[in-house]
């Protein structure tokens, strides 16, 4: 005997900070949609405050580099069980999937097995490397929702049904509370020059990242002895992770205020990824850094197939940050471009402008609205009795 799942079901899963960040922001919109919404997967404290049910928190799944991934393989295949195991248990009427790759083009074909439609939510970067998962991508997901504009016609010549929504940290990230008055909060005076060093938001960013960021403000520091050195501590980060490289530098340590602290900046030193995008939209002046572990850096140069690391790069079409990657990211190097930032001049003015070009080329607000309602056309339409369970 079966039963058919009569309140709508859905899967989400986001498997690191910026994606679950976005994954949140869609489920709050979808309720408002749907209020009677039952959602589970993979997430953290954001989605859970939205009302979702987790198998897994996404601090036991932000993996970055082949090496890394490889060394938790075991607990990533037992997640990924789990989600199967309570996808068969209940079956969902529809699955978002966001970002995420390696373990969601995985978990789109089992769904696509299953008859369950997938969202794909924040594209796979395959502009920039393994292109060939697009015919995966074709075979699998019922629709893509990107986030820059330029990927809309690659999926449209590909076949795949695609929605360019907008990048979601265009509502995120809003104006900031006074800047003096945050660094009162923190004991900082609104006259000095503020340095923002944001080392990444996964534990294996910040063992590459932090060493070389540590060296940067101790020469900074002793050619500026003026300048202030905030690190914002994203959620995923035990603040016991940075204490010991940073004993002794005038770094101070500010809980989950990452916007906060880039408003707040005269330049910014920050990791390759979501940040310089958050960075970029509060019109902070920055140098991008990034360190692999050797293996993985000696491999994966080999596939990247863009001629920018970062994201701030590649909106502008053109070289508008420095990007000091691998070898070239020295506490020297580091330190000589933050000094050329901090006073105006042409060189700053000139970034103001490309950063000023790149919130304009990111869309309009209401990304996660629109992707919202992408999702729930996409729940009306899927039947009821679609996918039925055991009693």
């Amino acid at each position: 005997m079966t039963t058919t799942t009569t309140t709508s079901r859905l899967l989400v899963a986001s498997g690191e900070p910026s994606g679950e960040l976005y994954a949140a922001q869609l489920v709050h919109h979808l309720r408002a949609l749907e209020p009677e919404l039952e959602v589970f997967g993979l997430g953290g404290d954001r989605l859970q405050a939205e009302g979702a049910t987790l198998v897994a928190h996404i601090r036991d799944l932000a993996v970055v580099g082949l090496l890394e991934v490889l060394k938790h393989l075991r607990h990533l295949r037992g997640v990924f069980r789990r989600v199967l195991e309570e996808v068969d248990r209940d079956p969902p009427r529809a699955a978002v999937l966001v970002d995420y790759p390696d373990f969601n083009l995985r978990l789109a074909r089992e769904l696509h097995r299953r008859g369950i439609p997938v969202v794909y939510f924040v594209s796979p970067q395959i502009w920039a490397w393994r292109r060939g998962r697009i015919r995966g991508i074709r075979e699998t997901v019922a629709r893509m929702l990107v986030i820059f504009p330029f990927e809309e016609a690659l999926y449209r010549d590909a076949g795949v049904p695609v929605t360019f929504v907008g990048h979601p940290l265009v509502d995120l990230v809003g104006p900031a509370e006074g800047r003096a008055d945050f660094l009162r909060g923190l004991g900082v005076s609104p006259e000095r020059d503020v340095v923002a060093v944001l080392p990444g938001s996964r534990p294996q960013e910040i063992a590459h990242n932090l060493p070389g960021l540590a060296g940067a403000v101790a020469l900074l520091h002793a050619r500026r002895p003026d300048l202030e050195f905030l690190l914002p501590v994203a959620p995923s980060i035990d603040a016991a992770l940075l204490e010991p490289v940073l004993r002794g530098l005038p770094v101070r340590l500010v809980a989950d205020g990452a916007r906060q602290v880039l408003a707040a900046c005269r330049a910014a030193i920050v990791a390759s990824g979501t940040a310089t995008v958050e960075a970029a939209l509060l019109g902070a002046p920055m140098v991008v850094v990034y360190r692999l572990s050797a293996l993985t850096h000696f491999l994966g140069r080999r596939l990247i197939q863009v001629p920018h690391v970062a994201m701030v790069n590649l909106i502008a079409g053109r070289r508008a940050v420095p990007e000091l990657i691998q070898g070239d990211f020295t506490p020297e190097r580091v330190a000589e471009e933050v000094l050329a930032l901090l006073p105006d001049g042409p060189r700053r003015a000139a970034m103001l402008d490309d950063l000023a070009e790149v919130r304009s080329r990111l869309g309009p607000g209401g990304a996660s609205l629109r992707a919202a309602r992408e999702v729930h056309a996409l729940l009306q339409a899927a039947p009821d009795g679609l996918h039925p369970k055991k009693a």
